[in-house]
């Protein structure tokens, strides 16, 4: 899935499909030493949501906000919005449920590149102009969007090893279930045992993880 340069918000996949990408990416990122902890940069989850951030150009926050709602926002190098004349306001036409004093601080700072938010099935931001050339969320998140593009990105990873293994596990946490014995079967050959015990916690912590029926 391209993404246009301003974003439209119908480039960007499901929140639930999103979540699943960055959520599998944030986990794989996990070590033991870092497991519930806010990391200098990579992919990661707190209690505030899933972050990216590359300690240089980019960096974003996706938090969901009750069911069916997320929002997207952050910042990338290539924005012009905060720089745009005439003034763009990027909360113009948000929903009530937004985390307006946090995107109000970081908006104020300059800190602020745009702000998607998602709702009854799909994405929306605010109205651009048709001078602004681009709003960061390309450059931010073309590998989270496209699923060859995630598909590379994750077959990276020394344990996966190939685009067939990293299938295996993306279509697993595209549907919320991925089983726990074959996530652990994948990881034990490249990983120390509390780092993959460390992985298997976020996968759990972030709901990708297959829910085991009750022991009779």
């Amino acid at each position: 899935m391209a993404i246009e340069r301003p974003g439209r918000p119908e480039d960007l996949p499901a929140a639930e499909l999103l979540w699943a990408r960055w959520a599998l990416l944030a986990a794989l990122e996990t070590t033991a030493a870092e497991d519930s902890a806010r990391r200098d940069s990579g992919h990661w989850l707190d209690e505030d949501g899933l972050r990216y951030d590359d300690c240089g150009c980019t960096w974003w926050t996706f938090a969901p906000f009750g069911p069916g709602r997320y929002v997207l926002y952050g910042e990338d190098e290539s924005s012009g919005v905060k720089w745009h004349e005439p003034a763009v306001d990027m909360l113009a036409g948000g929903p009530d449920w937004l985390p307006y004093e946090t995107l109000h601080e970081l908006r104020e700072s300059w800190q602020l590149g745009c702000v998607y938010w998602y709702e009854d099935g799909a994405w929306a931001r605010a109205p651009y102009p048709d001078t602004l050339a681009d709003d960061g969320l390309d450059c931010g998140m073309s590998e989270l969007a496209d699923r060859d593009r995630m598909l590379s990105l994750l077959a990276d990873f020394e344990h996966l090893r190939s685009r067939e293994g990293a299938a295996v596990l993306l279509d697993g946490a595209e549907r919320h279930a991925l089983a726990r014995g074959e996530v652990e079967t994948a990881l034990a050959p490249a990983y120390a045992p509390e780092d993959a015990a460390a992985i298997v916690r976020a996968l759990e912590r972030s709901g990708l993880l297959a829910v085991r029926a009750p022991a009779v």
